[in-house]
């Protein structure tokens, strides 16, 4: 019986130890504003899941859509700026 072994170095030099990177933390801290409308559409979803829904929840949860759509527009067109400005 034969035992199999690694015959390779490991893939990553730098063991892993958890934390994001400063390029991660970046990049959440620019999709914060989605993230945050989501939760509150995520939150006034919650709200009607065991009642009737009544005309100030559904505004409610329109209104949440509705930063959610101009929060990821946002983050769109913020990331279609840094790329044609970064190609230039």
């Amino acid at each position: 019986m034969k035992t199999i072994a690694a015959l390779h170095a490991a893939v990553t030099a730098v063991p892993f130890d958890g934390e994001p990177s400063a390029a991660e933390l970046d990049a959440i801290e620019l999709e914060l504003p989605l993230i945050l409308a989501e939760v509150d559409l995520l939150d006034a979803q919650i709200m009607i899941l065991d009642r009737p829904v009544t005309e100030l929840d559904a505004r409610r949860i329109r209104r949440a859509r509705h930063r959610v759509l101009a929060a990821r527009r946002n983050l769109t067109n913020r990331a279609t700026v840094v790329q044609a400005g970064g190609a230039a």
